[in-house]
């Protein structure tokens, strides 16, 4: 489990909640309507580095390949020409990777200067197959799709399609990087900065230059690189946070640890738990079978190339405990994974120098997951009370936080009332409004400190 597993196995999803099912299949007629077909199938050759220059000698952002597609749609006057490019990131150990970002240009620019929105995807998925850059390479049919709800990274369209056509540029890393790194924020961070480094490298084809303002954009996966990259960009890329002007996040999953006891024994979001365990072992390259149970063997081996479709409602009931031997019960016991949820904890991590527009649901419930007698209410799957506290800290800070918590929606349906109100902050950054903040009014959060190895407790 230590290793870096990729396979191309794709599965499809069975037994979904119908709330579920009716919101997905909604938000897919509503892309379908919009969605262009991209007229030509990229070779898998593309997304690995042939050069003779070893990659560690070059610098993050780098770029290794470029090529251009073409998209056509009816409901765009003029086609959008789309340029993917190899670029060099780094991983969460620090190693040189080869990674993908798609840049979309608008059918008109904007009037001035060009305006960027990274567009961060909750693909979720620990199968480098269901990357945004390959859904967006795939010779897509707009009727007759065989799996629509595996296809995450194209259904997402619709959520920055007014931007676009506002006459915005579009740039969508493969965030978790070329092996899928699942859950690994500062890895999602990175992999982002590094795409709009490369972005700037391809100006006469992107037209963005090294003074083009830039947005991050994010919902729940989408949030996590969002906010990382955030909180990265001082230290990580200067030559990028100098240039940001915002970011707008929904659905953020702040302390990792946390979250663990929140979904344990859901109906639908249990599944994600061996999802993170896959994800953070084979990112920080941590071997967790020797503290496993045969059930947890058998479902880490189920999910080593599952996307997160694959898994909601597919364990039901799932914990840690039942995953793990006995004296393994409290995952604290194991030292290994206390490192690690330590270093994915963003309450602990550096602060961002950028406003932000943070949203979160709070009725968890209509996705069957009832308030955690220690964390509080949440969404279903990321906790409420963890948001309120991020978004309080970095208004002590002094950032401008605007902080929406919606009470009646879920994870999934928060997503809806999300995206247009990101897009309208984002705009109104770019058109130099005075980013708004409610610091003061935001309800007190949990406590996001550092989990302690058990036997230091």
């Amino acid at each position: 489990m230590g290793g870096r597993r990729v396979s191309t196995r794709a599965g499809k999803p069975a037994g979904m909640p119908r709330l579920m099912v009716a919101v997905f299949s909604a938000t897919l007629a509503t892309t379908l309507g919009s969605v262009p077909a991209v007229m030509a199938q990229a070779p898998e050759s593309f997304y690995s580095y042939d050069g003779a220059e070893p990659l560690a000698s070059l610098a993050p952002g780098a770029v290794l390949k470029t090529r251009t597609l073409e998209y056509h749609a009816d409901t765009f006057a003029t086609p959008l020409t789309t340029i993917q490019v190899l670029y060099r990131s780094t991983d969460s150990l620090g190693n040189p990777t080869a990674n993908v970002t798609t840049i979309i240009k608008p059918p008109a620019p904007a009037t001035g200067a060009a305006k960027v929105v990274s567009f961060l995807s909750a693909y979720d998925s620990l199968n480098p197959a269901h990357s945004p850059s390959r859904a967006f390479a795939a010779d897509i049919e707009l009727t007759g799709l065989s799996d629509p709800l595996s296809d995450i990274a194209s259904s997402e369209v619709q959520f920055f399609a007014p931007l676009l056509m506002a006459g915005y540029t579009i740039v969508i890393p493969d965030t978790e990087g070329p092996a899928a790194d699942f859950a690994a924020g500062p890895e999602y961070g990175r992999t982002t900065l590094d795409s709009l480094r490369a972005a700037r490298h391809v100006t006469t084809l992107s037209g963005i230059d090294d003074t083009t303002k830039i947005g991050l954009m994010g919902y729940s996966g989408g949030a996590i690189a969002a906010n990382w990259a955030a909180i990265e960009a001082p230290s990580y890329a200067p030559d990028i946070n100098e240039d940001l002007i915002g970011v707008a996040e929904g659905g953020v999953l702040v302390d990792p640890a946390h979250n663990l006891n929140y979904v344990a024994g859901s109906p639908i979001w249990a599944g994600v738990i061996g999802m993170a365990i896959v994800g953070i072992s084979r990112s920080f390259d941590v071997d967790f079978s020797k503290y496993l149970s045969d059930t947890g063997r058998r479902v880490l081996e189920e999910m080593q190339d599952a996307s997160i479709m694959n898994v909601l409602a597919q364990y039901p009931g799932l914990t840690w405990a039942q995953m793990a031997l006995p004296e393994y019960a409290d995952p604290n016991s194991i030292p290994e994974y206390v490192d690690v949820v330590n270093k994915l904890n963003m309450g602990t991590a550096p602060t961002p120098t950028v406003p932000m527009f943070i949203a979160q649901g709070a009725n968890g419930i209509l996705e069957g997951t009832p308030a955690h007698p220690g964390f509080g209410a949440g969404d279903g799957v990321m906790i409420t009370g963890d948001v309120r506290a991020l978004a309080n800290q970095y208004c002590a800070a002094g950032l401008a936080v605007q902080y929406d918590q919606y009470d009646a929606h879920s994870h999934v349906t928060a997503l809806i009332a999300w995206a247009p109100a990101a897009q309208k902050w984002l705009i109104d950054r770019f058109d130099n409004q005075p980013a708004p903040t409610n610091c003061g009014n935001i309800p007190a959060g949990n406590p996001l400190t550092p989990e302690r190895h058990a036997h230091q407790l």
